[in-house]
């Protein structure tokens, strides 16, 4: 069409969260001055028949559309830019990277407060900080004040105090005990005030690096003020986090920000406590567990440049930096970087294509990188450093399969594991067992006529939560009442099928009846402060035998545990999904880590029924590089990424001809646009068919050239919108997929 002259009206463009794949054109208000406002703000317009809270993304000086129907901008909500022109530009590079509408990226981008039109401003935060009375008290007379003596001695170990976010974020119940404290004068409120920057910027003395460590320290600070992509890939233990506390403080006296990602939010308590040790500047948090004003705050503050460094998980990669200095991703090859669903973003990408607009350092750590991220090393796109051994004296744990074929178990557990329980517990040791399915049992079965308990709404068994006498699908979440007696043949006896967290715990607790046990999953830690009271427990050798979940595998340090347990390491040995391998081997390679990682030494027995499976003996022989190049080479041969690229359409309806339909016409359309490195995959059912009530199917584009699938979903993108089949369902389009379910 044709561009329409505005005269000397100026043209607002505006990026709108809705999940349309543009932006809109709006004549200036007629309230403010124009000329003052810049790309960056935010705007209140009309849309439709209500108001939308837009970014200004562009000021034009003409518009596709005729003037005459414009509408105007109601107001604008900002006296300056809230996004610097290079937020823009990245923001508008993940739109047309992803295929995913503008408006909706640029949301993303904005905690949810600013998003719904509230003023930038920084709450003030109340901060609590021990009094000379609260310092010079003893432990004697709080001692029928359990929970006060335990928030007082947080007090008394630093000076500065803490603010109420920091407070909730290490224990969910402090109020009634710190409440209590100011009354008794020990502790007194002050004002949060993130801009007073310290005169230091490190507490204490840093710690003497080893070689490894000094040489990888060197080689990314010499790098400062410009852009590269380093992979510190360490050994766990190996002393990466000392590595990124190092080079930060490097870039805290150039007088700049740093971001650090985390995959987990259970990480976060942890590496805050290390950072705030070290570092005397403002630090940020943010995470889906803050409140929104917490989060507002933390957002606005490195907006502002009034913190120095932001401790995020995925979505804080968004966050504008006031004077950007280095951007860090801690267990770069964790999916949880991956964002799966609505925006489909990987924080690891997108954070590399940050670091080349800001011209400044990206720092990817991991003891197991992913696939791509080695590939991109092999090509000389990425900086490797290596960290080959653990810190300190620490020694690499031992690795041994236990075979259990034909061998008598105890709920999951072997003879020979219990005895080597039992030895580790005798020395005052710790054990860690892992098992990665909680829930009592994933299966309860009839023993008379074989009848499964099932979900109505997905193709999943229902688990069994014997604890709570329920039966729940961990897919949808649907719950019923546990039953005592079989539906289908109204005789036989209901079993439990297969091992989980809970089965495993009860059975341990009857092995050990004396021991402390403590199981880490998505059930037990679900209230608030619960998992730092485990960890902490963990840490000060109240607890004797770990059993839990993926949560146990990444990131903690537990000094004393020296025997790790993999209960069940087959079920990752067989899966449709190519990266289902790859995700093994990074399991076993990070719960590994947990072991021995002090002066003891420390021993990974791994239970399994496939003992010469090539996927274990390559890991324990000769470890995850071995393994890696192993499985690049075979990704190569049959064209899988990262030697090809891939984008997933999935589509999902209650009637399950409609997806069929619509991926059909999709296939159709793209078959037509003939290009050589391209296939049109599908469309197939999802492996999980069904979930919540949907019938699920996929259809996959893959091609050897990156720019290839992408011309290709530039052309369909539009074109798809436009199917009457579309209407029918629910789709989406990951570009990228780590999983392909």
């Amino acid at each position: 069409m044709a561009k329409l002259h505005s005269g000397n009206a100026l043209i607002f463009r505006v990026a709108i969260p809705v999940p349309i794949d543009r932006l809109f054109d709006y004549l200036a208000p007629e309230q403010d001055d124009p000329h003052t406002a810049r790309p960056g703000v935010r705007l209140e317009v009309p849309f439709g028949k209500g108001k939308k809270v837009g970014v200004l993304v562009e000021i034009a000086q003409d518009s596709t559309f005729d003037t005459g129907k414009l509408k105007r901008v109601l107001r604008i909500l900002d006296d300056k830019p809230l996004l610097s022109a290079k937020d823009l530009r990245l923001l508008q590079w993940a739109s047309r990277y992803y295929h995913h509408p503008p408006g909706e990226v640029f949301s993303a981008a904005f905690p949810v407060g600013l998003r719904q039109g509230k003023p930038a401003q920084v709450q003030v935060e109340k901060r609590y900080v021990v009094t000379e009375l609260g310092e010079a008290y003893a432990r004697e007379p709080l001692k029928r004040a359990p929970k006060q003596q335990v928030v007082l001695e947080k007090l008394q170990g630093r000076p500065e105090g803490y603010s109420e976010s920091e407070l909730s974020a290490w224990n969910g119940n402090w109020r009634p005990a710190l409440k209590a404290l100011l009354e008794k004068k020990l502790v007194q409120q002050t004002e949060d005030s993130p801009g007073t920057h310290p005169q230091a910027i490190i507490r204490g003395s840093l710690f003497p690096p080893n070689p490894q460590q000094q040489s990888a320290i060197n080689n990314v600070c010499e790098a400062l003020g410009q852009f590269g992509v380093f992979l510190l890939e360490g050994v766990t233990g190996s002393g990466k986090t000392e590595v990124y506390m190092q080079i930060i403080s490097a870039v805290l006296e150039r007088g700049q920000q740093v971001l650090v990602l985390l995959p987990e939010i259970t990480l976060t308590p942890q590496l805050e406590a290390r950072f705030r040790q070290r570092f005397a500047v403002p630090i940020s948090i943010s995470h889906s567990k803050l409140s929104d004003g917490q989060r507002q705050t933390a957002w606005l503050q490195m907006q502002q440049g009034r913190c120095s460094i932001l401790l995020g998980t995925r979505s804080a990669l968004f966050t504008p930096l006031k004077s950007p200095g280095l951007i860090i991703l801690d267990e770069e090859h964790d999916a949880s970087f991956k964002q799966q669903e609505g925006f489909r973003f990987s924080a690891r990408d997108v954070a590399v294509v940050r670091g080349k607009l800001l011209n400044i350092p990206v720092l990817l750590g991991s003891a197991t990188p992913a696939l791509e991220t080695l590939h991109n090393v092999d090509m000389q796109r990425y900086r490797l450093l290596h960290l080959p051994e653990r810190a300190g004296n620490a020694r690499a744990p031992v690795l041994q399969l236990l075979d259990i074929r034909n061998k008598k178990m105890h709920e999951g557990i072997c003879d020979a594991l219990i005895e080597d329980i039992r030895k580790t517990l005798a020395k005052k040791e710790q054990a860690l067992l892992f098992l990665n399915r909680r829930g009592f049992a994933p299966t309860l079965i009839c023993h008379g006529c074989g009848w499964v308990a099932r979900c109505q709404r997905c193709d999943a068994n229902l688990v069994i939560h014997y604890d709570e006498g329920l039966l729940r699908c961990h897919h949808c979440g649907r719950e019923q009442r546990l039953i005592q007696q079989c539906p289908a043949c109204k005789t036989g006896a209901l079993t439990p099928l297969g091992l989980g967290t809970e089965r495993v715990e009860k059975v341990l607790a009857g092995l050990f009846p004396d021991k402390t046990i403590v199981r880490l999953d998505r059930d037990s830690t679900q209230r608030k402060g619960t998992l730092e009271t485990y960890l902490q427990q963990i840490n000060e050798g109240k607890v004797d035998i770990i059993l839990g979940t993926q949560m146990l595998a990444k990131g903690h340090h537990f000094p004393n545990v020296t025997l790790v347990a993999i209960l069940d390491v087959d079920s990752g040995l067989f899966s449709i999904d190519f990266h289902a391998a790859e995700k093994l081997a990074q399991m076993i390679v990070q719960v590994s880590g947990r072991a021995g990682r002090e002066e003891k030494p420390g021993k990974v027995v791994m239970q399994t029924r496939q003992p010469e499976h090539p996927l274990l003996t390559t890991l324990i022989s000769h470890g995850y590089r071995e393994f890696a190049q192993t499985a690049l080479a075979e990704r190569k041969q049959a064209s899988l990424p990262p030697f090809s690229y891939q984008a997933l359409l999935r589509a999902q309806a209650g009637d399950g001809e409609f997806p069929q339909q619509f991926l059909n016409a999709v296939a159709e359309l793209a078959r037509a646009q003939v290009r050589p490195h391209l296939q049109v995959l599908g469309p197939v059912s999802a492996p999980m068919a069904k979930r919540a009530g949907f019938y699920r199917y996929q259809l996959l584009f893959q091609s050897t050239k990156r720019q290839e699938l992408h011309s290709l979903l530039d052309i369909l993108m539009p074109k798809i919108e436009k199917l009457k089949a579309a209407k029918k369902v629910r789709w989406s389009l990951d570009v990228d997929p780590v999983d392909l379910y």
